[in-house]
């Protein structure tokens, strides 16, 4: 048995890397050999992996329900997870939030409606997290652009894994604004990916 996640990929190194981290981290805890596999943009792509007949248990990276995973992948989203909006607050602490300063959540976006309502979700747990409004903004596909939801006082707060275009989009769009970092590789993060994989292999999921 050997634990396989599958991020979107990158033309960014660096969030590429990102899948890596995690998983490595995530495969030592369960005590698997682990690989990271991408959708597209960089290698191994998932389709590869997944013709190997060594057994897996597969756990997407991606943070809501969309075209690739359902199409591409199958299974379960990452988010929305309370582990995450975890993650979130100590990158907003990271950056100097205030415990409670007005959020804005920037995400990818997505015309899927199921991805809608996932970061519809996603939002509310950062803000019982948080303990202060958050709202929501996304940079493509359905839902309100960070321009027109920003105001003065707002902390940003990225939910994306990795960085790549779609942070640097986020960045250049609340240029006026502390922006945090992405999830990336935090704890949390990783103790999700374990989570996810012991309820597969408990056959609480699918298992690849």
């Amino acid at each position: 048995m050997r634990l396989v996640t599958v991020a979107h990929g990158s033309r960014n190194p660096a969030g590429n890397a990102v899948a890596v981290s995690i998983t490595a981290a995530a495969g030592a805890r369960l005590g698997l050999p682990a690989v990271a596999a991408y959708v597209e943009l960089a290698t191994p792509l998932y389709t590869t992996v997944a013709s190997s007949p060594a057994p897996s248990v597969v756990v997407p990276l991606l943070l809501s329900t969309g075209h690739h995973l359902r199409h591409d992948v199958g299974g379960r989203a990452l988010g929305p997870d309370p582990l995450l909006a975890h993650a979130q607050v100590s990158r907003l602490l990271a950056v100097g939030a205030q415990a409670g300063q007005p959020v804005v959540m920037v995400a990818a976006g997505s015309n899927d409606p199921l991805a809608v309502r996932d970061l519809v979700v996603a939002t509310a747990l950062l803000s019982e997290a948080w303990g202060g409004p958050v709202r929501l903004a996304t940079l493509s596909g359905l839902g309100r652009r960070p321009a027109d939801v920003l105001r003065p006082g707002d902390v940003v707060s990225p939910y994306l894994l990795a960085p790549g275009h779609f942070d640097d989009r986020c960045r250049d769009a609340a240029a006026d604004h502390p922006v945090a970092d992405v999830i990336g590789s935090h704890p949390a993060a990783v103790d999700l990916v374990v989570e996810r994989a012991v309820a597969l292999l408990a056959g609480r999921l699918r298992t690849a």
